[in-house]
């Protein structure tokens, strides 16, 4: 019961803020209509409502705004009418309660004929006899009804002001078009990238040492019966050159798929990365069923960049990655308890993360506040 009490109490507060906050901007909003009235001042000022929106039904804050500007200066109709009429009864409710109890203990010392509370409600205070009864029950009646009304206006608020601005099916398979379209440029560009790094690195490495080992055996062939000595000091280099082109091979083919990866599968692979990680980190591991190469692939860097992350950038001490597949999506999330702050702008990796990601049609998710935690959450689709 104390949970919930205090759970009701938490909404109550949460909502009154929420609210209040409402009925003032409803307010500037009418003064400032002609500022909003352009498109990216209203989108701006659309952008804010709707976080404060998500933070109150608890819902992962969402980005900027995205929808028509039709849409945007119909919430704003929207927004300054419930904004004014349901601030309005937060003034009502709490409002009386808060002067009612004012007033009650300091009716004496107020003017003849004052009443309990305010906003045109209240009963006359004539002596401690109506001040502690009818008073207390005036205090009573409008706590509780701010109390009950409050939350579930608040809840209502947010849930107009989400279902107005978010994005329509035809908006959203727009938005998706184009996400799909410049991740697929991305992923192209990468993909030359990546593939002329390959062979900037087969070239100068592995094909290098190839050929060093052939001339090698070549001269070893030409003194075969003249200089055995010689020869046997050519085999050598010949067999040192083999091995160390076949490390680089290794190297640069761990790079295009991991091998532990065919070895162990993801679970595998994810269990050696978290023995390996510079900071302590625990694993959790659903049933992942068979998942796609490519899938398996990105899910993998991300958690290596995500842990090599946490341990260069961030000075944290532990780290937690959880991995779980619900029907045909993939979940990866890795949290660590550093001090937050991460930018991807400022060459973290995320950028990489989220290129990998969203060119398999995936979403991330990073949340870093300043002084932390950093968590990075991952979403892929892997089929059913």
């Amino acid at each position: 019961m104390n949970h919930l009490g205090g759970s009701r109490l938490s909404a109550t507060w949460r909502g009154l803020g929420y609210l209040t906050g409402n009925l003032f901007t409803a307010a500037v909003a009418l003064f400032a209509l002609p500022v909003l009235l352009v498109p990216a001042t209203a989108r701006a000022w659309a952008s804010w409502h709707r976080r404060r929106a998500d933070r109150l039904l608890r819902s992962p804050c969402s980005g900027p705004v995205r929808v028509g500007t039709r849409r945007v200066l119909g919430w704003l109709g929207a927004g300054v009418v419930t904004g004014l009429a349901f601030g309005l009864v937060v003034v009502l409710c709490a409002g009386n309660a808060v002067t009612t109890a004012v007033t009650v203990p300091l009716w004496w010392a107020l003017p003849a004929g004052t009443r309990a509370g305010g906003f045109g409600a209240g009963v006359p205070l004539s002596g401690w006899g109506t001040a502690l009864t009818l008073g207390t029950a005036q205090f009573a009646v409008f706590a509780a009804l701010t109390h009950w009304l409050v939350p579930p206006l608040a809840r209502l608020h947010a849930r107009i002001c989400v279902a107005l601005l978010s994005p329509s099916a035809a908006e959203r398979l727009a938005q998706r078009v184009e996400t799909l379209t410049e991740t697929r440029a991305d992923a192209m560009n990468a993909h030359g990238a990546e593939l002329r790094r390959i062979e900037r690195d087969l070239h100068d490495g592995t094909q290098a040492r190839l050929v060093a080992v052939a001339m090698r055996l070549g001269v070893a062939r030409e003194l075969l019966g003249e200089d055995p000595g010689a020869v046997a000091g050519l085999l050598e280099e010949a067999h040192e050159g083999t091995e160390e082109a076949m490390a680089e091979l290794r190297a640069v083919i761990r790079t295009i798929y991991p091998p532990i990866l065919a070895d162990r599968g993801l679970a595998g692979a994810l269990a050696a990365l978290g023995s390996r990680s510079a900071i302590d980190t625990s694993l959790d591991v659903g049933g992942l069923g068979t998942v796609p190469a490519a899938v398996e692939a990105v899910a993998y860097f991300t958690v290596a960049e995500a842990l090599t992350n946490a341990a260069k950038h961030s000075r944290a001490t532990r780290a937690t990655v959880r991995v779980a597949r619900v029907g045909d999506r993939l979940s990866v999330e890795v949290g660590d308890d550093g001090v937050g702050g991460a930018d991807e702008t400022r060459g973290t990796g995320i950028a990489g993360i989220r290129h990998r990601v969203l060119a398999l049609d995936g979403t991330v998710r990073v949340h870093s506040p300043v002084g932390g935690p950093t968590t990075i959450a991952v979403c892929l689709a892997c089929g059913s």
